[in-house]
């Protein structure tokens, strides 16, 4: 794999560009540069994932607004005090994955049934946990589901879950909503991105090359197929020219960003910015959904919390055998339950942090706490991404519409969710441990919920939608990740999710890559008569 300081290529033929070399994009170019015959180029905006923060899993809210984040920014959201919602997104190798919490949440055959339902068998259930299977390669504590054991991501058991953590797994049972540890992507005490699982171990293929510090600004076309991309590279224009197919791998914020900016799109986006329509496509950047979570810091007594790592003896623990607090992957636990019987399936999770979590993680917590927070899981308001400008550098504009629904059963669910992060941060388990709310002194009841979703709710990181895949014409992409209206043009991230799932999404976006390179595989040796 040429390392991406090197541009002497540019000029240079591939059968693929891979752009953005994130949770599924790293995966889509590991698996089509297997083929020695076939030439690959992956196009990542940020740099290598050398920071030594990525790779120590307690640290990564300490690269948020570095220049390995994106670091978006929504529009002010009316439900939320007007508040303009921080995005944190990875950009480096591994993406979302180099800076995520390491959560291995598989998401329920509910969820995929849904898939199925919208874009074909291929997606429902049974496929998508057989991809889910090949992935892993999963050492965790035995949690009911089949796990893979020899796949290229590695996820295990935390090295030093925190004591409080027991006690709140401990007050779930209690209360009858019992919970689980957190399984993560780490590898002994380290975090495990998709860097690691599918780029590092392609370094030596002459096939395969990286360009880091590339970012994206147009998909080149000539009767509506797809020739190449054209990127920038600091001040200097590259491009880079492609026989088979580009795949758009960059995300659900700048993926129908780099689409709308190459001329396929809504026209009212389009044509207004000079933007020539190559293929109109109303519903790029709709559809956008995430979960929202808010929820409750409490501060603590008599334990220390995960702040005890950031020490000069946490560090030298966790250099020496990399375990302690600073081995944690902060979300440590959670549990998924519904707000009303009457559902079929849970409509909130609740995840639980040994530590305060304040200020979209941007502020440092000075005192001890922990965190307790409901995420909702199947939000009804759906939002969008637009262009706020035709400079490809400009970040886009994010409009979550969060607890926007007619209805406002999403504000409902949410309310009912906080609720019970107040009955948990009472059950007597962890209640001795507590010494009052840290945002919301004397709080308490309705009042307590209203406050934690207006000032404090924040993303779970976990926006999908904006490229939706599906059977119907109206959809961005088909079944097989192609984009409508071209050709030599696919899609491979979380944008093209057909719905939000009751979960994380780092692993369904790699199952998205892995299927990717299945998909132009069997292509290319279809056309090839292999």
């Amino acid at each position: 794999m040429a390392d991406g300081s090197a541009r002497t290529d540019t000029a240079s033929v591939y059968d693929y560009v891979v752009v953005g070399a994130g949770s599924a994009g790293a995966a889509v170019a590991a698996r089509l540069s297997e083929d020695p015959d076939c030439r690959v180029a992956l196009l990542e905006a940020g740099p290598a994932d050398r920071h030594p923060l990525i790779h120590i899993p307690a640290g990564f809210s300490e690269l948020f607004e570095s220049k390995v984040d994106w670091a978006y920014r929504t529009v002010p959201q009316a439900r939320l005090g007007g508040r303009r919602i921080y995005w944190p997104r990875g950009r480096m190798l591994g993406g979302c994955s180099s800076i995520n919490a390491m959560m291995w949440v598989r998401g329920y055959a509910a969820d995929y049934e849904e898939w199925g339902k919208a874009a074909g068998p291929a997606w429902g259930p049974e496929e998508v946990f057989a991809t889910l299977r090949r992935i892993e390669a999963f050492t965790a504590a035995a949690d009911g589901a089949e796990h893979g054991d020899d796949g290229p991501v590695h996820v295990e058991d935390q090295r030093s879950p925190h004591p409080l953590t027991a006690r709140f797994l401990e007050a779930c049972d209690g209360l009858g909503v019992p919970g689980v540890q957190t399984a993560v992507t780490q590898h002994q005490g380290r975090r495990w991105s998709t860097a690691d699982a599918y780029l590092k171990p392609a370094r030596g293929r002459p096939n395969l090359v990286v360009h880091t510090g590339a970012l994206a600004t147009r998909v080149l076309f000539h009767n509506r197929r797809a020739t190449g991309v054209r990127y920038l590279d600091g001040r200097r224009v590259g491009s880079l020219a492609v026989r088979r197919e580009v795949i758009l791998c960059g995300g659900t914020v700048n993926t129908p960003q780099l689409l709308m900016l190459s001329g396929v799109g809504p026209v009212e986006q389009l044509r207004p910015r000079g933007i020539e329509v190559v293929a109109e496509s109303p519903e790029v950047g709709r559809n956008l959904r995430d979960h929202l979570a808010a929820g409750l810091v409490v501060r603590v007594k008599d334990v220390k919390s995960l702040i005890s790592g950031r020490t000069p003896a946490g560090f030298a623990r966790y250099l020496r055998r990399h375990d302690g607090p600073l081995s944690s992957n902060v979300g440590e636990a959670y549990l998924f339950t519904k707000s009303d019987e009457a559902l079929d399936q849970p409509d909130i999770e609740v995840i639980f942090a040994p530590v305060a979590f304040l200020d979209e993680g941007l502020t440092r917590p000075k005192e001890h706490g922990y965190t307790v927070s409901a995420v909702l899981q199947k939000p009804l308001s759906h939002g969008t991404v637009t262009l706020s400008s035709i400079d490809p550098a400009a970040a886009p504009s994010i409009d979550p519409a969060y607890l926007s629904d007619p209805e406002d059963r999403d504000y409902a669910t949410l309310m009912r969710g906080v609720a019970l992060c107040e009955r948990i941060a009472a059950a007597p388990q962890l209640a001795a441990h507590g010494d009052g709310y840290m945002l919301l002194p004397g709080l308490s009841g309705e009042e307590l919920y209203e406050t934690s979703i207006s000032r404090y709710a924040q993303t779970l990181y976990h926006p999908v939608g904006t490229c939706r895949m599906g059977l119907d014409a109206g959809s961005v992409v088909d079944p097989a990740l192609r984009v409508r209206g071209v050709q030599g043009l696919r899609v491979a991230d979380a944008s093209v999710m057909p719905s939000i799932i009751r979960g994380h999404t780092n692993a369904p976006s790699i199952v998205i890559g892995e299927k990717a390179a299945d998909l132009l595989k069997e292509e290319r040796q279809g056309n090839t008569g292999g």
